[in-house]
């Protein structure tokens, strides 16, 4: 079996197969005519519990084939312009080359006697973000797997901040509509179940910054400390971006840390024509930022920067066997110093090989393409009296939902719109997300390919309007 290790004798074993798996793929990203197959768990689950993993193939293209059946023809296919659901971006091409040759080399970015290059690559990479957000100069951060994780280090360091004698006296506040991971960050740092204070939205979806300087009065008028403010910059559902300078101001007279969720939003940080939607963002004390959201970065690849990289010694831990305190004297770069993870993949190395192909403008131009289409779609959408769209986009998202004109009941609308989406992904024409506004059950356009048009938009829309028209007339032929 060491024929399957790969080093200098088999490194032209290793060219075969993956050229074979590369050519595989190449394949199916020329044929795919739908973004899914719809395929039902059902139907699918039986092929892959017929697998007996002790019972290996022994054949690379055997393995292939087997693949073929039981994840690439199924798989949900992000390149599709008709995929329209979630933050999931098609890949650019130096980025996927990145993937190949980090999976090879197989650098862990923990220490510096494990990836030497790597870990300054990523130093230069967090240095650029950094100077694109306009920190400052003793800012630093971290390359993460998510925005979930980027948002747990940064309310770890506000917490650590803070200095409160009593966990239960912080306070962390986040618009309504604010990302889930704020909630469960806080019930991972030990806080109560009442230490996130939701703070209203508008009707454009951006934080009342009225009601948080209402609510920050009342933390400090009952003795609590507020602990940090979340704004964000690109929420999930809408894109919306809170008023980040009126934030700052606040988070400045009340002494709270702020943080700018911009996993969405850090595309504006390359954009040729909208990079003034995210001013503010530089007086944040921690961002996170999401390259495989916006950046057209295969998952994951993601970061948490900060103003004073003296903060992230609350993320330190000093092991013998890795990275002993002598290291620091000694001024050897040790990543693991500011993360929470330990052993950690060189997904710094994606981002770089697009930005010295593309370039910094080349994602710019195609995040701007995308914040152009949902301008568009939000045209279309506001033109067709056949739905209701909730917001202007700030970013590239539209949340909407079908009104039929012979139906008033809002349970009934809910469930046409609930069968509409689940119609569309078992037909695999098309892939659309689904939220909650007000209550009631809206539909969702996440716009992350330049290569869709208005056209498809279109298109998808019909074939909502047709699904759920098609279960209305089953609903009253039901009910006669």
């Amino acid at each position: 079996m060491r024929s399957h290790l790969l080093n200098d004798t088999t490194a032209e074993t290793y060219r075969r197969s993956v050229t074979e798996g590369i050519e595989r793929v190449a394949a199916k990203l020329a044929t795919t005519t739908k973004p899914f197959t719809g395929v039902g768990v059902d139907a699918l689950s039986p092929r892959i519990d017929a697998i007996d993993l002790d019972k290996p193939l022994l054949d690379t293209t055997a393995v292939l084939d087997e693949l073929e059946d039981v994840y690439l023809r199924d798989a949900v296919y992000f390149h599709h312009p008709r995929y329209l659901a979630h933050l999931n971006c098609p890949v650019v091409i130096p980025a996927v080359l990145g993937e190949a040759v980090l999976s090879a080399v197989n650098s862990s970015l923990d220490t510096w006697d494990q990836s030497a290059g790597g870990t300054l690559i990523e130093r230069k990479l967090i240095d650029w973000t950094t100077a694109r957000i306009g920190l400052g100069p003793v800012a630093d951060g971290v390359f993460t797997s998510g925005g979930t994780q980027s948002n747990l280090q940064a309310l770890l360091l506000a917490r650590e901040e803070a200095k409160a004698d009593n966990l239960a006296d912080l306070r962390i506040f986040a618009s309504e509509v604010s990302h889930f991971s704020v909630r469960k960050s806080a019930k991972l740092l030990g806080l109560g179940a009442d230490a996130v204070v939701s703070v209203p939205a508008g009707a454009d979806k951006r934080m009342q910054t009225v009601a948080l300087a209402r609510e920050l009065e009342r933390c400090e008028r009952e003795g609590l400390v507020p602990m940090a403010v979340v704004a964000t910059a690109g929420t999930t559902d809408f894109g919306s971006i809170d008023p980040l300078p009126e934030v700052a101001e606040l988070c400045e007279q009340y002494g709270a840390w702020m943080h700018v969720d911009a996993a969405y939003g850090c595309g504006l940080l390359a954009s040729l024509k909208y990079r003034d939607r995210i001013e503010g963002i530089e007086r944040a004390d921690s961002v996170t930022v999401d390259y495989h959201k916006s950046f057209f970065q295969p998952v994951s690849s993601s970061a948490v920067l900060v103003r004073d990289a003296a903060t992230l010694r609350h993320a330190t831990y000093h092991a013998e066997y890795l990275n002993p305190r002598r290291m620091v004297q000694e001024r050897i770069p040790n990543q693991v110093d500011k993360s929470l993870q330990t052993t950690r993949r060189f997904d710094a190395l994606k981002l770089w090989m697009t930005l010295r192909v593309m370039g910094a403008d080349g994602i710019g131009e195609l995040f701007d393409e995308v914040c152009d289409l949902a301008a568009e779609g939000w045209r279309l959408l506001a033109a067709d009296p056949r739905f209701d769209v909730v917001v202007e986009p700030s970013l590239s998202t539209l949340v909407f939902r079908y009104i039929p004109a012979a139906v008033t009941d809002p349970a009934e609308i809910d469930r046409a719109n609930l069968y509409a989406r689940k119609a569309l992904f078992a037909s695999g024409d098309a892939v659309v997300a689904g939220t909650k506004v007000g209550g009631r059950h809206y539909l969702k356009f996440t716009l992350l390919n330049p290569e869709t048009t208005v056209e498809d938009m279109s298109v998808v829309l019909d074939l909502i309007a047709g699904h759920a028209e098609q279960y209305l007339g089953e609903s009253l032929d039901r009910a006669s």
